[in-house]
């Protein structure tokens, strides 16, 4: 049987621009309140598989690089933020029919750097964990 994300209480993210559109799409879950209160999945599908049929490296660190990016957009009330840094650890493989879920929490937030770390799972297991920073642009 296939998951369905909807009717899990998963809602497509809005505002997905050209590339999500072409990746995803990326679905979304509001678990609490806060910048980090949303868990964010996306359903592995064959075009998102390397050769060994493992979803790519690629694929998974788009997902944290969205996920973790949509987090700190959250945390500074929409001002515009840009990757600074993303390092990412590859744990487990997912394949293509793979719920992949990714949650974060912000460790850090100074007046112009945001410091945020987070995790990919599938059926709770960690498959990448990923730490960022991301520059809000406009402030000094």
């Amino acid at each position: 049987m296939t998951f369905d994300p909807a009717a899990a209480g998963w809602k497509l993210r809005s505002g997905q621009g050209p590339f999500t559109r072409e990746v995803g799409p990326i679905w979304v879950k509001r678990e609490k309140d806060g910048a980090d209160g949303s868990a964010y999945a996306l359903q592995a599908e064959e075009r998102h598989t390397n050769s060994l049929g493992a979803v790519h490296g690629g694929m998974l660190m788009t997902l944290a690089d969205h996920v973790l990016g949509w987090m700190v957009w959250d945390a500074v009330e929409r001002a515009p933020a840009v990757t600074v840094s993303l390092n990412n650890q590859f744990i487990a493989s997912a394949k293509a029919g793979d719920f992949i879920e990714m949650r974060g929490r912000i460790v850090r937030k100074t007046r112009s750097l945001i410091f945020i770390q987070g995790d990919a799972t599938v059926d709770g297991k960690i498959v990448l964990t990923a730490e960022g920073i991301w520059k809000v642009l406009g402030q000094n």
